[in-house]
């Protein structure tokens, strides 16, 4: 299958805490449908201090959210917009905006 939103998209969370942020995605598990988006799903992670180096306590961290909560940024109209595909003339399927038909460009 292929994928609709990627690492580098622009996206905007649709439901959750979260909702109405924009963010980058900074990392997908495709197998789990989920992704890693800047600055949204933030969770706190209790960490054990490792030697001299790295102290102990609490680190603020991305957590995952599922993909079914998120939708692209057109660049365009920089709206929401779902996702489509296109085959061009030189025979490269792309991602299109719905709602512009502007080319996405990975």
């Amino acid at each position: 299958m292929a994928a609709r939103i990627k690492k580098g998209d622009t996206v905007i969370v649709l439901s959750g805490a979260d909702r109405g942020r924009r963010g980058e995605i900074l990392q997908m598990f495709p197998k789990d449908d989920r992704a890693v988006v800047q600055g949204v799903n933030i969770a706190k992670k209790h960490t054990k201090a490792s030697g001299m180096g790295s102290p102990g306590g609490i680190v603020e961290k991305e957590a995952t959210i599922h993909v079914s909560n998120l939708k692209l940024v057109d660049p365009k109209s920089d709206k929401p917009t779902r996702v489509g595909f296109r085959i061009l003339e030189d025979g490269r399927k792309v991602r299109v905006a719905k709602v512009t038909g502007a080319v996405i460009e990975s």
